[in-house]
Parts: structure tokens; sequence; C-alpha cells
């Protein structure tokens, strides 16, 4: 079962079972408050010296199965390029756990996100389940990743999916929703069209004086 859900809400599902074994994956320097355990590709040992933190180097994670009561993989699987063996993984070591993702319109306006993301995600509210597809660049990006996260604390259901998840995360590959690479659409180009209006009303407004 997976579902919509808010960082909000987790938080304070996390805050209510203070004693549940939680891990935190793929963090980087951002690890929730709440884990216990932090785990990443990269060595962050010196950086989270008060927590239990374990370095990845395989596709397989280094846990036993069901080792955690919950786990956080906080915008992570678009990264891995066999995302469907991560989730298998996520759900092998863990009862349950939140996932956050850029949503297509957020990751398509990052620079950052260009090279670094492979996998594209939206969530079906009608069948309950995530939806994946080969990420496709439509839009050229023009903003960064500290700008994005000012404009998430004002449009966050635009920019990001927060989905919780128990026992199973149900989840399908799409390959229609991979759209042709001609369909690129320029910031600048966009930028022009919205001025063009603009002069045009103004010259309009001008002769109706």
């Amino acid at each position: 079962m997976i579902r919509r859900t808010s960082i909000k809400s987790i938080n304070k599902k996390l805050e209510e079972n203070p004693d549940w074994k939680i891990l935190d994956i793929g963090c980087g320097y951002t690890a929730n408050k709440h884990a216990s355990v932090i785990a990443d590709v990269q060595d962050f040992s010196k950086f989270y010296k008060e927590k239990k933190f374990i370095k990845i180097n395989g596709k397989q994670l280094p846990f036993e199965d069901k080792e955690f009561d919950f786990i956080i993989a906080s915008h992570v699987i678009e990264h891995v390029e066999d995302f469907q063996f991560f989730i298998q993984e996520i759900e092998r070591i863990s009862k349950q756990g939140y996932i956050e993702l850029p949503s297509r319109l957020g990751d398509n306006l990052v620079f950052e996100n260009i090279k670094e993301h492979i996998w594209w995600f939206k969530y079906d509210d009608d069948l309950k389940i995530l939806v994946a597809s080969k990420k496709n660049q439509i839009l050229e990006p023009f903003i960064t990743v500290s700008t994005v996260k000012k404009l998430e604390k004002i449009f966050r259901e635009d920019l990001v999916l927060e989905l919780f998840w128990e026992d199973k995360i149900n989840f399908k590959v799409d390959r229609e929703l991979e759209m042709k690479s001609e369909l690129k659409i320029s910031f600048l180009y966009l930028i022009k069209k919205y001025f063009s209006k603009k002069i045009r009303q103004f010259i309009a407004n001008y002769r109706t004086k």
C-alpha cells in the first residue's frame, strides 16, 4: 500500500514512536532528525558523529530483513538506475516508510537535476500506485536547488511528491510517459512570449486613449 502524505504528518508519527529504529537512506547532509541510522553511498561518518552511519557499497543494502521499523528515502529513488531492485530492498529491510520525490515539473526546473536524475515519477490517485518513466527534459532549467527549496515553502504540492508506504510499494513503469525528446520548451522563449504579449496589450491600450 502506498498513499499520499506530508512530511509534517510523518514527523508527527515518528515523534509518537521514539522507540522505533529508523533509517534515513541517501540523505547526504540532510538526515531526518528522528533517524537513528544513516546510510549513504558517500562517507558522512564524520558529519554524523552522534548517529550510527553505514556506508553503502553495493546494490544490496547491508541490513537484515525487517531490521527497521521505518525507512526514509527522500530524493533518492530518482537517482538509482535499477530503482525496481532498490524498492525491493527497501521493502525487505523495513515494515513501512516515507518516500519523497520531485514532481515532474519540479524536476525539470532545476539545473542540477539534468545529469543526476534518471527517472520521473508521478502518483496515480485512481490506481494508488507510483508510476515511473525515464526522465525527459521538456523545459530548459532555469533555477538552482537552493531556489526550488525556497519555492517549495509555497508551492510544495506542485514541486514534491510525499508518499507513505506500508508492507509494499506498488509501482509500474509506463513507457508511454516518456515524451519525445523534441518536445523542448525554452525558458527564454517563454519570457519573449510573455513580454511580447505585454507590449501588444500596452500598444492596444495606448491606441484606445
